[in-house]
């Protein structure tokens, strides 16, 4: 990585300027460089690609076998389309593979390094030192000023603690606010407030759901139990495994649903919150095969502990008052308890906030924005890559690819 000397450097024009070092930052600084710009990188962390490094439980979820636009939140759901297409998943497991990185796939097309995650933040070092990018880090933006002039003059001053510098294009890849403990903050917003670009309000998305203190008191002997289940609000069917806790509802299949879940939310405004939906028996037709069992002397704990966690199937029965043998149910009951197990409804009373968020759900509004490019539509040599965008991809890889794409669309434009 080339050095970065601020005595000797303060006052230098690049062609680019690039705030903020993650997935996004990184990828386009390297796409840029290998053009020939020159580029600057700036971050204000003293540790590289910190949330990089902790992803996929220090295993980098990097990207997804299926990644499509239906894999993805914004008020402008079609913005995606051409930078996913033109920088696909197959382009980016390449470039994984002629770093030599080993990786596995899980389910739903998830891929996972078989080492370390400090292994693609390698790769993506490597890949900016061969665009010969240089780098300000840690270093803080202080003042970000627009200068006339014409396309391919100066038309941004940074000011940094590192000193002052001028480029022609202005790329923001800071990010969204999750996970504030390793350094999110809300400068893309306030940048893009500046400049007169709006923000769709942003919201933790990935998110652990909390209920309210009735339900919770109510549900406290499931606390700590997870199970497989189809869950819903508004939007797509996740059946991945969900895990009710002493705050409320968290585990994948509940992360996916919650962004569905703000955004339901945020549209409502003050209109009553909708619940999320379980189904707690996927792929069973529960009615039926309660029905069949109708005349069974078997408790209906013990039958259901046959396709649920034995302590859930009792607990459950218990907090219902269904603890009786089946034959002593009748049709129309066991009925009910069936549409029970296919449609379980909890209404959240919000989420456990950033510090638990995987991602950021809203940013900057898309509709401003280039989706060939991502330069800002009325703002010539302004750009926004990756997370501080308004686009949010479901759970398994997808917002990592969203960096990459993203990031290359604009590395080949400024």
């Amino acid at each position: 990585m080339r050095a970065f000397a601020p005595a000797m450097t303060s006052g230098r024009h690049f062609d680019v300027i690039i705030i903020g070092a993650g997935a996004a930052g990184m990828m386009c600084a390297a796409t840029a460089g290998q053009r020939g710009r020159s580029v600057l990188l700036i971050d204000h962390a003293t540790r590289l690609a910190e949330k990089i490094r902790i992803s996929g439980g220090g295993r980098c979820n990097f990207t997804n076998r299926r990644v499509g636009p239906e894999h993805y939140l914004s008020l402008n759901p079609h913005f995606v389309r051409s930078a996913l297409s033109r920088y696909t998943a197959r382009d980016f497991i390449d470039l994984v593979q002629r770093h030599g990185i080993d990786f596995h796939e899980r389910d739903w097309g998830q891929l996972f390094c078989d080492d370390s995650a400090q292994q693609i933040i390698d790769m993506l070092r490597a890949e900016c030192e061969a665009g010969g990018v240089h780098w300000a880090m840690p270093a803080s933006v202080l003042q970000v000023r627009q200068r006339p002039g014409e396309a391919g003059s100066e038309r941004f001053a940074v000011e940094t603690d590192h000193g002052h510098f001028g480029a022609s294009s202005l790329v923001i890849a800071s990010g969204g606010l999750a996970i504030p403990k390793i350094g999110a903050t809300p400068f893309g917003y306030r940048i893009a407030e500046q400049f007169r670009i709006p923000v769709v309000a942003p919201r933790p998305a990935l998110v652990p759901l909390t209920l309210p203190p009735e339900t919770l008191a109510r549900l406290a002997p499931l606390s700590g139990i997870s199970l497989e289940v189809e869950a819903h609000c508004r939007g797509p069917v996740f059946r991945e495994a969900a895990l009710v806790t002493h705050r409320g509802l968290s585990g994948p299949a509940i992360l996916q649903v919650s962004s569905y879940w703000q955004a339901q939310a945020y549209d409502a405004r003050n209109a009553e919150l909708e619940p999320v939906h379980l189904d707690l028996l996927p792929g069973v037709d529960a009615e039926a095969w309660l029905l069949e069992h109708a005349h069974d002397r078997a408790l209906l704990p013990n039958l259901l502990a046959e396709r649920l966690p034995r302590r859930f199937a009792h607990a459950w029965c218990e907090l219902n008052g269904w603890m009786k043998p089946m034959n002593q149910f009748r049709h129309a009951e066991l009925r009910a308890i069936a549409a029970s197990l296919a449609d379980w409804r909890l209404t959240p009373s919000g989420t456990q906030g950033y510090a638990k968020a995987e991602v950021t759900l809203g940013g900057v509004d898309t509709r401003a924005l280039s989706s060939k490019t991502m330069e800002a539509r009325d703002v010539p040599g302004l750009y926004f890559v990756g997370e501080v965008m308004d686009v949010t991809g479901h759970l398994g890889g997808y917002n990592f690819q969203w960096a990459w794409s993203s990031g290359v669309a604009c590395g080949q434009a400024v």
